[in-house]
């Protein structure tokens, strides 16, 4: 097979990499020119995309991820590439799919301890192209809520958090997009404390939250407004006919009545059915073999239970394992 591998972003022709995104039926968000943009200008962070394009010089595969490190002295054991529900293959061809992964890993092997696919839909049929490269396959779950009507997903969803929601919703709380760049930051304040006390694992900087507002083509900021303060709220990217959860974080021991989190969780399912949206995908469920409280939570919304997995290649096996027991031992003194 005749084929040609761009990786210089200068030499892509956006609008043809844009119609691929969009077409491919399993096109998502990570994978298109906008999102690569936003990345661009995020600190710590640097996109990284490749074309394969066929003798008839037509795309017929696209591959993004990111390469993050965090800030100061742990720059050098955090280097990683996250590649987000990819790579975008024409029919799942696995000649297509080979090439462009084995391209992928050669650009970006040396520069991050390791890559990590954070499947959004199943590579099933591709599969043996990451095992070629090195790769290893993790389960992962996934929720995934269809949308099919109102009347429906509101059977699906569990009568309890039926109930908080009307509670919440009764005692004054509304859900709001975020109009101005105040709410954004009382958001991420609420995203500090989570990720400081139960997460543990590093957060982007503000700079990311400020361009995904400033940017209003990659999604919204649904927001629980109480008494005039922002107690919750979800980061969710928009792209055909799907709403993803990115980051979502709540006061809830502060506003245990009002149910911050539910609502946080409701609002975008809710907007979606508003706008004639057809999934709302919940971007992780945790790895079956972990205890995963959020799993159950995510349980009641009435989503489909799936494993799509996520592979890893570990580039530097040393740096990997301190990078791991480095995170470890900052999660016991945090």
């Amino acid at each position: 097979m005749v084929f040609k591998i761009i990786s210089n972003p200068k030499d892509i022709n956006k609008k043809e990499w844009e119609n691929f995104v969009q077409e491919h039926p399993e096109g998502n968000p990570f994978h298109n020119p906008q999102m690569f943009e936003f990345f661009h200008q995020v600190d710590n962070y640097k996109p990284v995309v490749l074309i394969y394009k066929g003798k008839e010089r037509k795309i017929l595969g696209v591959l993004m991820g990111m390469l993050q490190k965090e800030p100061g002295i742990k720059s050098f054991f955090s280097r990683r590439c996250i590649v987000w529900g990819g790579p975008l293959v024409k029919d799942n061809d696995p000649a297509v799919a080979r090439q462009i992964i084995i391209s992928f890993t050669e650009l970006v092997k040396n520069k991050s301890i390791y890559i990590e696919f954070r499947n959004l839909f199943s590579t099933e049929k591709i599969k043996e192209a990451f095992l070629f490269s090195g790769f290893k396959w993790h389960d992962h779950l996934n929720f995934i809520v269809t949308l099919d009507s109102r009347e429906n997903v509101i059977k699906r969803i569990s009568s309890g958090k039926l109930r908080q929601i009307k509670k919440g919703l009764s005692k004054g709380a509304e859900i709001i997009k975020a109009d101005n760049i105040s709410q954004v930051e009382q958001f991420y304040e609420i995203l500090k404390i989570l990720y400081k006390n139960k997460v543990k694992k590093p957060l982007p900087s503000f700079s990311f939250f400020k361009n995904f507002f400033n940017d209003k083509s990659l999604g919204k900021y649904l927001l629980i407004n109480y008494k005039n303060q922002i107690i919750g709220g979800i980061m969710c990217s928009v792209y055909k006919y799907t709403i993803y959860e990115w980051y979502i974080a709540s006061l809830d021991n502060e506003y245990k009545s009002i149910y911050p989190g539910v609502l946080a969780t409701w609002a975008p399912i809710n907007y979606a059915l508003d706008h004639h949206l057809k999934y709302f995908d919940f971007m992780g469920a945790g790895s079956p073999d972990d205890d995963y409280g959020v799993r159950e939570f995510k349980s009641k919304f009435g989503g489909e239970l799936v494993n799509y997995g996520r592979f890893v290649r570990i580039n530097k096996p040393l740096l990997y394992h301190i990078g791991k027991l480095g995170l470890k031992m900052l999660q016991k003194l945090s």
